[in-house]
């Protein structure tokens, strides 16, 4: 430190007087103006000192908003939201149903077409229709709501109210539709 504040001493004081190097004004300006700045050092706070200086930077602080402040008719029953949770459903399934079809020659279990037709055939109507009403509204659901994403995309009925019909539209057809895929097909 003391040896740098020696060169640029020895710098000023050259540039001060004129002399072969610095015969021209722009390096004597340039190297009269250098300003030195001692460190500036805070004193060290208490532990409760500095809980007090974050409280009050707490209490300036913006506050998020939390799920009380949204509409839960856009949220929680929108079909945005219902459009994840049904490719969830789609996801999960296929990676659980993969998994157990490779590791069922290990285990002993039979999840061959044949077997599973056997199955289905023996189920009671009820139960199958249920089943298949299970499998077909998430389907039906993604299907035409992925649809109505896509259009979107294209900037076509992206307004509030035309949201909150097409909503309605979604969950009617796709209820709809999930009904007459599990009981007439």
């Amino acid at each position: 430190m003391n040896s740098s504040r020696v060169g640029v001493r020895a710098l000023r004081q050259a540039a001060s007087k004129p002399n072969t190097f610095f015969s021209h004004n722009i390096p004597r300006l340039a190297l009269a103006n250098l300003q030195t700045r001692g460190a500036a050092t805070t004193p060290t706070l208490k532990p409760e000192d500095a809980q007090a200086i974050l409280a009050e930077q707490r209490k300036r602080r913006p506050v998020s908003p939390h799920l009380s402040a949204y509409d839960y008719g856009q949220t929680w029953f929108g079909s945005s939201i219902w459009t994840r949770i049904t490719g969830s459903i789609f996801s999960g399934s296929l990676y659980l149903f993969s998994a157990a079809y490779v590791i069922a020659p290990l285990t002993g279990w039979h999840l061959e077409s044949a077997s599973l037709a056997e199955a289905a055939a023996a189920a009671p109507y009820a139960l199958k229709s249920g089943v298949k009403f299970l499998l077909a509204w998430p389907f039906a659901f993604h299907l035409f709501n992925g649809t109505r994403h896509l259009v979107w995309d294209f900037a076509v009925g992206f307004n509030r109210t035309i949201i909150k019909q097409g909503s309605w539209v979604i969950w009617t057809s796709s209820l709809v539709t999930a009904l007459g895929l599990a009981f007439l097909v």
